[in-house]
């Protein structure tokens, strides 16, 4: 095993850890901190991947300024996380069960596809500038979907946050 390959899981370990304290801290602060050592892992397996300009996007945009928003809301309406009744859903087996048959085929589907390289598809040829990485993420062959996904999925997340956030 080399050194990149020990680095990468002891990264991946302490992401994965940061990232189950986030959905089981019972306190709100935490969770936001405990999010930002995620992302900092994140960036970290960017940085293994020889992805430098991805990693300090990851710095700067999620933990410099999502985070710290998500925080200063916190803080700002702490009110609205004191709920008097027990914040775990009773269905919270069923979740896991689905969450570990996605990750299982997720995990088959990688394995099997043969695509499982360890370079990213624009970094393969060497190449490494913004336009190229541009190009990647917008083009129909490259990231378009997966971009596309998050976008929505962040729309998602802000509407989440109004529905809770409104007064009753």
């Amino acid at each position: 095993m080399s050194g990149l390959e020990i680095a990468f899981l002891i990264v991946a370990l302490i992401t994965l850890y940061a990232a189950l304290e986030v959905v089981t801290t019972n306190n709100l602060i935490h969770a936001a901190l405990w999010l930002i050592v995620t992302l900092f892992g994140v960036a970290g397996i960017f940085v293994l991947l020889s992805a430098p300009f991805l990693a300090v996007v990851q710095v700067m945009v999620y933990i410099g300024a999502i985070a710290i928003l998500m925080i200063f809301a916190i803080m700002l309406t702490r009110s609205v996380g004191k709920a008097e009744e027990v914040q775990v859903n009773k269905n919270w087996p069923i979740a896991a069960v689905f969450g570990f048959f996605m990750f299982a085929g997720l995990a088959v589907i990688l394995i099997f596809s043969g695509k499982g390289n360890n370079t990213m598809p624009f970094l393969a040829d060497g190449g490494e500038t913004i336009a190229e990485l541009g190009k990647a993420l917008v083009s129909p062959s490259g990231y378009v979907l997966p971009f596309e996904l998050a976008s929505v999925l962040l729309l998602a997340a802000l509407i989440g946050a109004i529905v809770i956030a409104w007064r009753k």
